[in-house]
């Protein structure tokens, strides 16, 4: 939610002598050896001690950032956002907080969340677009803020103001990274306000993110993603209030913005146990500007017993391919997070996806058990690799609470480093001890491979009909 205007002091927060190497927690599946990459290491005693959620990734180079919430609230926020960064292709960890947002590192805003990374490759600088929040009147999304590196994410700044008034609720931010575009160096934020129906705006930037121009756009929803295709067009899916994924975009750098096309309905299974798992959509580009989006959805599960991760795709975000399955071994599948190779395209794009899964979509609250699993494709989506257990089983209630029920994050992350593995970042709880959670964020020491490209076909489609089960209904704003 909110950042301060203009402040841009550097914070050297790059803790020294942090580098984090495959300590892998206790309850790690057997053969995935985890790197703890974040850690709650707040103290105020308004927030859920031990906590960590919705942790974002880039990866530019050799270079591998990511940002998470930390000090989880019940009623909506954090009380700061961690950061950690890899200078050696994910070999070797450090990591600090962002300085300046909230009360606790000296910013005027009660509770932040939402962080989302990119880099901006024509002037070499690392961002991280989160937002602030103010408690004093409610729980308000005052602001969006970017917080800046220009040292390769070892050090930050305090955050530039993108955006404020209202009630603004989850930003993403995504830049322009190819030579050949006529917007090359333009970073894009996406944001939406509460206030205002969830009505969703656009803010862009061509000076590295000191400086930010607001559009509005005739699209409202949650969770909206932008992405930019190698000839500069940017594309933004995002779930709709009538519980679909739809999307929208411009082809003059965010000046104007295209009214929304539907990509697909979403068909949800309701997730047990009490967890907070939306179905926001994940989506990244390919090199020929391919876009690919997943999202929970239970078509294919019969009588939507289950949710598993579909895909659609797009060469130009105006229209989509049919809906595929990319999961197919039962339970309740949520929070994806896909990467997809920037170096490789169509038949042979690389893709790589983590998200979390029950094994018993029916569980009951008390025998609920989360799990943390992977897959991938090196054949653009057409086929995906046998899934991998990447850490479980969880319970429920070791994950911070909110008023929306358990989080592990309203989201998780893939990066892929170009010709190599894939770092997916996500959440682990172990059980509370000493009257703190005990909630970390990890990575895959060394990476994943990308695999799956056999005969077997995916299913296209579902079998079940929308009317068959009635949505959950998509919540007003989700902190």
């Amino acid at each position: 939610m909110p950042s301060p205007a203009g402040r841009r002091g550097i914070g050297a927060l790059f803790i020294a002598g942090t580098l984090l190497l495959a300590s892998a927690p206790a309850a790690a599946a057997e053969g995935v050896p985890l790197t703890e990459i974040g850690a709650d290491a707040y103290a105020n005693a308004t927030s859920q001690h031990g906590t960590q959620a919705g942790p974002d990734t880039y990866q530019w180079g050799t270079t591998i950032v990511a940002a998470q919430q930390a000090g989880r609230f019940f009623d909506g926020g954090a009380s700061g956002i961690a950061f950690a960064t890899s200078g050696d292709n994910g070999g070797t960890w450090a990591n600090g907080v962002l300085p300046g947002i909230t009360a606790f590192g000296e910013g005027p805003y009660q509770r932040v969340s939402n962080p989302s990374v990119a880099y901006d490759a024509r002037h070499d600088v690392w961002l991280v677009a989160s937002l602030g929040i103010t408690d004093t009147d409610g729980i308000t999304g005052a602001a969006v803020v970017v917080s800046r590196s220009t040292d390769g994410g070892r050090t930050w700044e305090k955050p530039v103001v993108v955006a404020n008034g209202g009630d603004l609720d989850k930003s993403w931010i995504a830049c322009d990274n190819t030579p050949a575009s006529p917007y090359y160096g333009r970073c894009h934020v996406a944001f939406d306000d509460h206030a205002a129906g969830n009505t969703i705006s656009m803010a862009r930037s061509s000076d590295s993110g000191l400086t930010w121009a607001v559009t509005a756009t005739s699209a409202t929803g949650l969770g909206a993603q932008p992405v930019v295709r190698p000839d500069g067009a940017v594309v933004v899916p995002y779930l709709g209030g009538d519980d679909r994924i739809h999307a929208f975009r411009s082809r003059d750098g965010g000046a104007t913005w295209s009214d929304s096309v539907p990509v697909s309905t979403v068909q949800r299974h309701p997730v047990a146990g009490g967890l907070r798992a939306l179905p926001l959509p994940s989506a990244e580009t390919d090199a020929a500007g391919t876009v690919y989006v997943v999202w929970p959805d239970c078509r294919f599960q019969l009588f939507c017993a289950g949710n598993d991760i579909v895909l659609a795709t797009s060469a130009d975000g105006a229209e989509w391919d049919h809906v595929t399955r990319v999961t197919a071994d039962g339970g309740d599948h949520v929070i994806p997070g896909l990467g997809v190779d920037r170096s490789t395209s169509g038949g042979s794009a690389r893709l790589a996806l983590a998200y979390y899964r029950y094994p018993d979509a029916a569980c009951a609250a008390a025998t609920c058990r989360l799990t943390v699993a992977y897959t991938s494709s090196a054949n653009g989506g057409r086929t995906w690799s046998a899934p991998a257990e990447l850490q479980g089983p969880m319970k429920p209630d070791w994950l911070a609470n909110t008023a929306q029920g358990r989080m592990a994050g309203d989201y998780i992350s893939t990066s892929i480093v170009p010709g190599g593995n894939a770092f997916p970042a996500f959440a682990v709880a172990a059980a509370p001890a000493g009257g703190a959670y005990n909630v970390r964020t990890y990575t895959v020491s060394g990476g994943l491979p990308i695999t799956g490209g056999g005969p077997a076909p995916l299913s296209i489609e579902g079998p079940v009909a929308a009317g068959d089960t009635p949505p959950p209904g998509t919540p007003a704003t989700a902190r």
